[in-house]
């Protein structure tokens, strides 16, 4: 039954995936006609550069040193606080060897608390990419899609392959903008919510938020310091 739950929620994932991917690519499409003000993708995509391990996955550890590691996509509404994202995760012991795999869904949009439009964005055609060596790269994007920074909390719920599913909370940091000094580490931190267990060191992981209203530049909320 755990396997066919997986299988199902695999199969979502890919939905998911198109529904946010396929549009960014598209650029044809308005921002008006999008049913999510942000876009968002977590240490997946176009934001892994190869034998890069510090942008995906996305990596955070707990204090008594085992990590979880999470990939993943979506989108959500800032306002009625509705989330449609999904990915994946890996739990790894203090000597490397995986716990546990599975996928995750998220099944709520706690918070999110904006740093602005990342600098420069108005002048780019999209989020620039790639390793500094190498030289930026742009993603194309829709009209009205703009680089933002910020923070979203997230209630998600973990699939294990093995195991019974649990749920948790996830903060997805994206640190451009006006970045708080206590949120300049981009990544994740993941609490569970019985039992307590929190990771709460940003071991790296790559995190673009995209705002897809055309009056993005104007509608900025002052980001909570507590999530």
């Amino acid at each position: 039954m755990a396997n066919k739950c997986v299988l199902s929620t695999l199969i979502q994932l890919y939905v998911v995936w198109l529904s946010v991917i396929l549009p960014l690519l598209g650029g044809a499409a308005q921002a008006k006609t999008s049913p999510a003000n942000y876009v968002f993708l977590l240490a997946s995509g176009f934001l892994c550069e190869p034998g890069d391990s510090g942008s995906c996955p996305a990596v955070a550890k707990s204090a008594q040193g085992d990590t979880y590691e999470i990939s993943g996509a979506g989108t959500f509404e800032a306002e009625n606080k509705s989330v449609k994202a999904a990915g994946t995760f890996n739990h790894k012991g203090t000597n490397g060897a995986v716990l546990e795999t599975g996928v995750w869904t998220a099944s709520e949009l706690i918070s999110f608390g904006s740093y602005g439009i990342a600098p420069n964005a108005l002048e780019q055609k999209g989020p620039a990419y790639g390793s500094p060596q190498l030289g930026p790269k742009r993603m194309p994007t829709r009209a009205g899609a703009m680089l933002t920074g910020g923070l979203a909390v997230f209630r998600i719920r973990l699939l294990p392959m093995s195991s019974p599913s649990r749920t948790a909370v996830l903060q997805v940091n994206c640190a451009s903008g006006d970045v708080p000094r206590e949120r300049s580490v981009e990544g994740i931190r993941l609490t569970f919510e019985t039992g307590g267990n929190e990771f709460s060191e940003e071991l790296g992981g790559r995190v673009i938020f995209l705002a897809m209203r055309p009056d993005v530049s104007t509608s900025f909320q002052t980001p909570s310091k507590n999530p």
